[in-house]
């Protein structure tokens, strides 16, 4: 916040913010109300702040007075004693006064963006699957992360820097009346042309830093897609074409920042030689003025600091508005997450999930993830308690797609789920989705011990437990060759671990859920044969007693399924068991002929 003040011949902080893109937003008044909304229960903080902000510009607005004074009782050979110690008691309380209110903004302020990220980060939770299929994960984290942060920022120094700027500037533009109401308008015609060539640079210069973000986009996009898969690169001797992408777009945001940076370099120093010429005729006509006897030599030395100190902060609060733009932006997308439909709620009268038998029936469900482009037609199958049922089909034809609606990840377009001959809508969701203990074809673990990670759905369970459940999922081998066993620590996805082990990591964690219906999806398709088997094994007492559903297709994995469904385009084509299916000589035949080459 010293942009504004000090009495040096350059100007301020302006340069601070040259180069950034400013994205503008599309509702600014209605997310600015919002975002006061937000701040409910930090107004008496920002009162404050509104206040300390007040006295941070008496403080520069008395000082050039004080200044002149002094000069004035130099002048006439007066003491000077006590105007100096006033002064340097208006120095000391201008430090004060700038601690408190950089203190209670940074306090007030992060406490805002505490609540807005803790808003952000619960919306993003409740909302459904729905939703993260019509976004990237890495779009979703920018709002996370540099949305909340330009806000942060913005609320920390953009706005008590804006408060300042404002008082400073409506209280030196009085004291000049004050002092001269013409060398007042010899004053302002200076900040006048500033900000019109503030105005003109801005224009051209927006433009193009939303060209430069573009293409950093892309080009980070590109490293991004190649360092990931540097492998595929290499074994198809793409290094030259992705290295010359790589030159072209580096070119061009070249090419595009130095044109911004040129223009935007161009406003401070242009800006700086209007003022000294501004301020070079202030002196001029001041002193004709003192020659004629119609000013006095302090109030012209006053008047020269209140014209530095006036026009310094003008370039600075055009770069603070394209600031607070971008952070409003930032607050628009953030809110257009928080307006999103979240997962629907439970009824007022929703049933807990007791002693589920995992009784299980789709009747005539019907279901798209687009209106107009359905994926499940008409399905009814009937699984009573304890069977064991293989669904297969061909890639995309809706297998996964069954179980998420089975499990509510997703809510039917018609028909009905029932679990123990109750709608799945009618129970709690958190207790339904306890109902099932799933393994998915990509698994996904956590930032954590490998104990915690098979603990994830159980996390009260004991350490023998945890044992018990690796073991019985064919994981206790590798981990025990692992330097701190159960007690390793797993970062990125658990990415130290092979595709096959971070499967059987979720296997295991399913078995220690010991939950009444398991789903598995794909869950053999990323180890060896021979781990296959001691996985299967496994399943077989894992899913004794229980209501069990296997998407596979490698139907060797299913033979001694109590039901195959086939799932074709959506619709429920044939079901049966091994024999049966084989016998119809059907789609199923023709798959496990195609595999199994018999």
């Amino acid at each position: 916040m010293s942009g504004a003040r000090g009495f040096g011949p350059s100007m301020g902080g302006g340069m601070a913010r040259r180069g950034r893109a400013v994205i503008k937003p599309k509702n600014l008044r209605g997310t600015l109300r919002r975002l006061f909304d937000i701040t409910a229960g930090q107004r008496k903080g920002f009162g404050a702040v509104l206040f300390f902000s007040g006295l941070s510009a008496c403080s520069s607005v008395l000082s050039p007075l004080m200044v002149g004074k002094v000069i004035s009782r130099i002048s006439l050979r007066d003491p000077i004693e006590n105007a100096l110690l006033l002064l340097a008691l208006v120095y000391v309380f201008d430090w004060f006064v700038n601690f408190a209110q950089g203190y209670l903004i940074a306090s007030a302020g992060q406490r805002v963006v505490l609540h807005l990220r803790i808003a952000l980060y619960d919306a993003l939770k409740h909302l459904p699957l729905r939703f993260f299929d019509r976004h990237q994960h890495g779009e979703l984290m920018s709002r996370l992360t540099n949305d909340v942060d330009n806000i942060s920022t913005t609320i920390s120094d953009s706005v008590a820097e804006l408060m300042v700027y404002s008082f400073t500037i409506l209280g030196t533009l009085t004291f000049m009346m004050l002092l001269s109401p013409f060398l007042t308008l010899v004053a302002i015609i200076p900040v006048i042309l500033v900000l019109i060539l503030t105005k003109v640079v801005t224009t051209r210069t927006r433009p193009l830093y939303a060209r430069q973000q573009q293409v950093l986009g892309r080009l980070d996009g590109h490293v991004e897609e190649t360092v990931s898969g540097l492998s595929m690169v290499k074994a198809y001797g793409r290094e030259k074409s992705v290295t010359e992408q790589f030159e072209s777009l580096n070119s061009e945001l070249c090419a595009t920042a130095t044109t911004a940076q040129i223009w935007s370099g161009m406003l401070m120093p242009l800006s700086n030689v209007i003022n000294n010429f501004g301020f070079l005729a202030v002196c001029v006509t001041s002193g004709i003025m003192a020659i004629h006897g119609q000013i006095e030599i302090g109030v012209i030395a006053s008047f020269l600091l209140y014209v530095r100190q006036f026009s310094r902060p003008f370039v600075d609060i055009a770069n603070i508005y394209n600031t607070f733009q971008t952070a409003v932006a930032g607050a628009e997308r953030i809110f257009q997450i928080m307006d999103e439909p979240a997962e629907p709620s439970d009824h007022p009268d929703a049933l807990s999930v007791v002693n589920p038998q995992g009784n299980i029936t789709f009747d005539n469900i019907r279901f798209g993830y687009n209106s107009d482009e359905p994926v499940i037609h008409g399905i009814s199958l009937h699984i009573p308690t304890g069977t064991k049922v293989a669904v297969v089909g061909q890639t995309g034809s809706g297998k996964t797609t069954l179980i998420n609606l089975l499990e509510r990840f997703y809510e039917l377009d018609s028909g009905q789920i029932l679990l123990d001959d109750k709608p799945i809508q009618d129970y709690r969701l958190v207790e339904l989705r306890k109902t099932f203990g799933t393994v998915l074809q990509d698994p996904s673990l956590f930032e954590g011990t490998i104990a915690e990670n098979i603990s994830y759905g159980n996390a009260g369970a004991h350490k023998a437990d945890i044992v018990r459940a690796a073991t019985a999922a064919g994981a206790s081998g590798f981990i025990s060759r692992l330097e701190h066993g159960y007690d390793t620590l797993l970062r990125s996805g658990g990415s130290e671990l092979s595709q096959g082990e971070r499967q059987l990591l979720t296997i295991a964690r399913a078995m220690l859920a010991d939950a009444p219906v398991i789903i598995l999806d794909e869950a053999t398709s990323s180890v060896d044969t021979v781990t296959e088997e001691t996985i299967q094994q496994a399943m077989t007492t894992m899913t004794a007693g229980r209501t069990s559903i296997v998407i596979a297709h490698r139907l060797s994995t299913i033979r001694n399924a109590d039901l195959i469904v086939v799932i074709d385009h959506g619709r429920l084509v044939e079901q049966g068991t091994h024999e049966q299916l084989l016998a119809k000589e059907g789609i199923y035949a023709q798959m496990y002929h195609n595999q199994t080459g018999v």
